[in-house]
């Protein structure tokens, strides 16, 4: 248990609170209909969901740029699927995706019901990696916007979670120390350890419930609402 008052909790946003996956399959199956592109949507999809994930990490780590996650994971796969796509039109592929994906609404189970008991007890905010241009879109079109006091992305810094200035500044802009504070996601690099080494507590979120981590060293629950046995 927290030896400090918690005033404040930060939580990430994709695959925490936003389902992105689901979003994303959405997005891109309005995406292959407007385009009239030769794949179906789950060929595309196993291709895609795993060279998405190798680009996101290699963002985080400072290997790849935010133009090659934009475009060249696209590249990568109409060329795993041997489908010829010029680069002006992957360069419309992939502002028509993001155009639909921030469109798209679906929360993770008990995101609402979760918001609504937190609330009235502390002060919430959203520290994410994801791109600015839509963090902010997302949350409106699900309707979680007016939970949140602060949305900070990791674009403000120029560095990625879990590099310790991302923390560092979300929480001289929330105005709170980090034993203060609660970092919740499901990364558990990115979030867990990133916000955990700059001393703030932490709760993974592990919906599959993949890591083998003691929970005594760093809490974990499969659903959200079971923070409510934590805070």
């Amino acid at each position: 248990m927290p030896k400090f008052k918690i005033t404040d909790i930060f939580f990430d946003l994709d695959h925490t609170l936003w389902d992105f996956d689901a979003n994303s399959a959405k997005a891109f199956d309005k995406l292959i209909a407007k385009h009239a592109l030769p794949v179906g949507l789950s060929a595309f999809l196993e291709i895609y969901e795993p060279i998405n994930r190798q680009y996101w990490a290699d963002y985080a780590n400072g290997i790849k740029t935010k133009k090659e996650v934009k475009f060249n994971r696209l590249i990568d796969t109409f060329d795993a699927l041997n489908i010829d796509i010029n680069q002006e039109l992957i360069e419309v592929l992939a502002g028509d995706y993001l155009d639909f994906l921030k469109e798209e609404h679906i929360l993770m189970d008990g995101t609402i019901e979760i918001l609504d008991y937190l609330k009235d007890k502390y002060r919430l905010h959203i520290l994410t990696n994801g791109f600015a241009e839509v963090q902010s879109d997302k949350m409106r079109h699900s309707g979680i916007s007016a939970y949140f006091d602060l949305m900070i992305t990791s674009e403000e810094i120029g560095k990625l979670k879990p590099h310790p200035e991302v923390f560092r500044h979300a929480l001289q802009k929330a105005g709170v120390f980090a034993h203060n504070t609660y970092m919740i996601g499901d990364n558990f690099k990115s979030d867990i350890l990133g916000a955990k080494n700059m001393g703030m507590y932490v709760v993974h979120y592990d919906p599959e419930n993949q890591s083998d981590t003691d929970k005594k060293i760093i809490p974990r629950i499969s659903h959200l609402l079971e923070l409510k046995e934590i805070l």
